[in-house]
């Protein structure tokens, strides 16, 4: 009857060290499982700055994207207006210029004109006297003329020669010790245009 109670209390025994190890073992597992809840839920949290971060960097790419294209734009666009103002700009000069060089004809011409009219005369052989007169009055409206499109006559006889308005042909001894290093004779006028030389004045000058 004892051997009985001893084989079964020996029984028991085993059986609640069987139930404590498999309730080791539950405890185990249950540990393991919150230890990989909380390792998984560490590495999430460490790939969410890692996914923030590249959508930042991909949205800043995506702005500079749209910015780079919008000067780009913007760039094309002014070089093109650019060149249609040099166009522009050219076409109206060249039509300024035919417009400018119309209008001087077209003041030029009484004086051809004037010209004609004085050949006349001569070949009817009119009075010499009245001839000479109409000729002094063409010269005096052909400079007329002249001084209003801007274009007058450089001072040269008695000046002191000056290379940035005359031109020496040659040089002479000087009439009198004043005239020297001045001009003494003009061969051919000098002109400016609007204060501008446009032809210089070709004079001998005295040494």
């Amino acid at each position: 009857m004892k051997k009985k109670e001893h084989k079964e209390n020996t029984k028991e025994k085993e059986e609640n060290i069987f139930d404590l190890s498999s309730d080791n073992q539950n405890i185990d597992e249950i540990i393991d499982g919150i230890l990989s809840n909380e390792d998984s839920e560490q590495v999430q949290n460490e790939e969410l700055p890692i996914l923030d971060e590249k959508a930042l960097l991909e949205a800043k790419i995506a702005e500079l994207e749209a910015a780079n294209k919008e000067i780009t734009d913007r760039h094309l666009r002014l070089s093109a207006e650019f060149d249609n103002f040099r166009k522009r700009t050219l076409r109206e000069r060249m039509e300024m210029t035919k417009t400018a060089a119309e209008s001087v004809m077209l003041s030029i011409l009484p004086v051809i004109d004037d010209f004609e009219r004085a050949m006349y005369s001569i070949e009817k052989g009119m009075d010499f006297e009245a001839t000479k007169e109409g000729i002094l009055l063409i010269y005096n409206k052909f400079k007329e003329f002249n001084k209003q499109n801007g274009v007058s006559e450089i001072e040269a006889p008695g000046k002191i020669f000056d290379t940035d308005l005359h031109e020496a042909l040659t040089k002479i001894p000087a009439p009198s010790e004043e005239m020297k290093g001045k001009i003494v004779d003009v061969i051919q006028k000098g002109y400016y245009l609007n204060n501008k030389v446009i032809r210089f004045a070709k004079v001998v000058v005295g040494e």
